[in-house]
C-alpha cells in the first residue's frame, strides 16, 4: 500500500541521523509534559499534608525546569522536523526535474499544464509534509503512549490498562476514521483540484484571448464546477472526520473517569491502599498522555494524502525512465550532427512546423513516412516559454545556471532590450513580479530568445522567436539568426528556426518550405498529409482546447 510513498520518500535522501534528532527532541518535549504533570500532582498532594517547606522544594524547582525544557525542546524539534523537511523537498524536487530533464520527454508532453504543477508543486509538499506532520510525530506519540502506560502500571495496573485502552481508541481508532476521511477526499478531490488548476492557469494566462472568442465566461463556470466538485468531496468526507474529532474527547474523558473511579476502590481498600499522591498521578497523568496521541489524526490524514502523491509522483518517474528512441523525421534533408548550418521552416499555421521541431528534439514521436534523422544535442526553445517570477538574471539562468551579471547585460542588449535593461531599477537584478505580465509581447520574446542564446547546446530549435515584433525589428533579428555572420550565434552551432514570414534577403543555408510540401503530399495522398499536419493541434488541444479553436 505504501511502496509508492517509499519510492517517493527516497528522493528526498532523508539522514537517519537528522529524523533521529527529530525524534529524540520531540520524546524530550512530551516527555516534559508527562513528567511535569505526574510531579505537579504529586507536588499538589504533598502540599496539601503541610509537610516542612524543604520536603517540597525539590519538587518546586523540577516543576519550574520541565515547564521551561517543554518550550526549549518543542523549539529544537521544530527546527530539526522543518530542516529535515525542506532539505529533503529540496533533494527531492531538484532530483525530480533532473530525472524529469533527462528522461522521457513524453512524461511531461502528455500532462496537462496544470496537473504538471500539481505534481511538482503540491505533490512534492505533500510528501514532505510526511516529515514534519507523521513520520516523527507517529514516533514520539508510541514512545510517549507506551512510557505513560508503564508510569501508571507501576502505580495500579488496572488503570494502566483504562489508560492504554483509551489511547488505542484516541491513537489507533481515531486516525482510521480521519484517514478515510482523507481518501474520501483526495481521491473524489484530486481530479476536481487538477481539473480547476489547469482551467485557472488557462484563464490566467490567455484572459484576452478567451474573451476576443467569448469564452472566458464559459471557462470561469468550468472553473467553479470544478471547484464545486472538491466541495462536495470534502462534505462527503466530513462524517469521518466529526467521530475522528470526538473519538479525543471521549477518550480522554473515559480514561480520567476509569482512573479515578479505580483509584477511589484503591485509595479505600485496606489490601492495597494508594498514598494521595499516587490517586493524583493516575488521574492526571493521562491527561498529558494524551497530548501525544492528538496529533495522529493529522499525521493519518498526512499519510494519506502523501500516499496519493507519491503514487502520481512515481507514475511521473516511471514514465521519465521509459526508454524511447530519440530518432526523428524531418521531412527535409538536414545536415549531420557535425555540420552547422543556419535552416529556415516557413509556412502557415498549422502546417506543423512546431511539430517538425518537437520532432528534431525527441519531443513527439516522429511520423515514419518523413523520414529518419538524429540531431544530437537539439534544444526545442518554444514561443511560449516560461517567465518566471523571479529576477531577469535568474530567468537567463534557467537555461544555463553559471551566466553572470556581465553576459546577462551583452546578450540582453544584442536582442534589442539595452534600453529597457537600462531603465530598470536594478538592472539585470529587478525582478520580475508578475512573471511574463511584466513584460510586453515583445519584450518577452527577445527575453526567451535571450535564454536561448546562452545555450551551450550545439542545435538551436527556435519556434516563432520574433513574434509580436514590429516588421523592421523582427526581420532585422531573423537575418542576424540565420545569417553565420550575425553575431547572435555562434558559427558552430546549428539554428532551425520557424517562422510565418521569411524576409526576402536572409542568407540562410537551408529553406524548408512545409506548406509547398504540404501541398505536394495532398496531391498524393490526403490522408497521409493531413496526418503530418496534426501532431502538433492534438497536442494543443490536449492543454488549451478552447483557444486552439480560436
Amino acid at each position: 500500500m505504501y511502496t509508492d510513498l517509499r519510492r517517493a520518500l527516497a528522493l528526498f535522501e532523508l539522514r537517519p541521523a537528522r529524523v533521529a534528532t527529530s525524534v529524540a527532541a520531540g520524546v524530550a518535549t512530551l516527555g516534559s509534559a508527562l513528567t511535569l504533570a505526574a510531579v505537579s500532582a504529586w507536588l499538589i498532594t504533598r502540599a496539601w499534608q503541610m509537610p516542612p517547606v524543604l520536603d517540597l522544594t525539590v519538587a518546586v524547582v523540577a516543576v519550574r525546569a520541565l515547564g521551561i525544557s517543554r518550550g526549549v525542546f518543542r523549539y529544537l524539534e521544530r527546527l530539526a522536523t522543518h530542516d529535515t523537511a525542506l532539505r529533503g523537498m529540496t533533494s527531492a524536487r531538484t532530483g525530480l526535474y533532473e530525472r524529469l530533464a533527462d528522461g522521457n520527454a513524453r512524461a511531461t508532453l502528455d500532462l496537462r499544464r496544470g496537473d504538471l504543477m500539481a505534481r511538482v508543486g503540491a505533490d512534492i509538499d505533500a510528501i514532505g509534509d510526511v516529515v514534519v506532520r507523521a513520520l516523527v510525530p507517529i514516533c514520539v506519540s508510541a514512545i510517549l503512549m507506551i512510557s505513560a502506560t508503564v508510569l501508571i502500571a507501576l502505580i495500579s495496573p488496572s488503570a494502566a490498562l483504562i489508560l492504554f485502552l483509551a489511547l488505542l481508541l484516541a491513537g489507533v481508532v481515531a486516525p482510521i476514521l480521519a484517514a478515510r476521511a482523507a481518501l474520501i477526499t483526495e481521491t473524489e478531490g484530486v481530479a476536481a483540484r487538477t481539473e480547476f488548476m489547469d482551467i485557472a492557469v488557462r484563464a490566467l494566462d490567455h484572459a484576452p484571448e478567451l474573451r476576443v472568442a467569448g469564452k472566458l465566461t464559459r471557462t470561469l463556470a468550468d472553473a467553479s464546477a470544478a471547484n464545486r466538485s472538491a466541495v462536495t468531496a470534502r462534505d462527503r468526507a466530513s462524517m469521518p472526520t466529526a467521530v475522528a474529532d470526538a473519538a479525543l474527547p471521549l477518550s480522554i474523558g473515559a480514561s480520567v473517569l476509569g482512573s479515578l473511579l479505580v483509584g477511589i476502590s484503591l485509595y479505600g481498600s485496606t489490601e492495597s491502599a494508594l498514598t494521595p499522591m499516587a490517586l493524583a498521578i493516575i488521574v492526571l497523568v493521562p491527561l498529558a498522555a494524551f497530548e501525544a496521541t492528538s496529533v495522529l489524526p493529522a499525521a493519518a490524514v498526512t499519510l494519506t494524502r502523501a500516499r496519493l502523491s507519491a503514487s502520481r509522483i512515481t507514475a511521473l518517474l516511471d514514465d521519465a525512465d521509459a526508454p524511447e528512441p530519440r530518432r526523428v523525421g524531418t521531412g527535409a534533408a538536414l545536415p549531420g550532427p557535425h555540420d552547422a548550418a543556419r535552416i529556415a521552416v516557413v509556412g502557415p499555421s498549422g502546417v506543423g512546423k512546431t511539430t517538425l521541431l518537437m520532432e528534431l528534439a525527441g519531443l513527439v514521436p516522429s511520423d515514419s513516412e518523413l523520414g529518419d534523422a538524429e540531431l544530437p544535442g537539439a534544444r526545442f526553445f518554444a514561443e511560449d516559454a516560461h517567465v518566471f517570477e523571479t529576477s531577469v538574471l535568474e530567468n537567463l539562468r534557467v537555461v544555463r545556471g553559471d551566466v553572470d551579471a556581465d553576459q546577462a547585460r551583452a546578450v540582453l542588449t544584442k536582442v534589442g532590450l539595452g534600453d529597457w535593461l537600462d531603465q530598470l531599477p536594478d538592472g539585470v537584478d529587478t525582478t520580475l513580479v508578475a512573471g511574463a505580465a511584466s513584460l510586453s509581447g515583445g519584450q518577452r520574446r527577445r527575453l526567451l530568445l535571450a535564454r536561448a542564446l546562452l545555450s551551450d547546446a550545439p542545435v538551436l530549435l527556435l519556434d516563432e522567436p520574433t513574434e509580436h515584433l514590429d516588421d523592421v525589428s523582427g526581420s532585422d533579428l531573423i537575418r542576424r539568426l540565420l545569417d553565420r555572420d550575425g553575431g547572435l550565434v555562434d558559427e558552430d552551432k546549428t539554428v532551425v528556426l520557424v517562422t510565418h514570414q521569411l524576409p526576402p534577403d536572409t542568407r540562410a543555408d537551408q529553406v524548408v518550405d512545409l506548406g509547398r510540401s504540404l501541398s505536394a503530399e495532398l496531391e498524393k495522398n490526403p490522408l497521409r498529409a493531413s496526418k503530418s499536419g496534426r501532431t502538433l493541434s492534438s497536442t494543443r488541444e490536449r492543454r488549451w482546447s478552447e483557444v486552439e479553436e480560436l
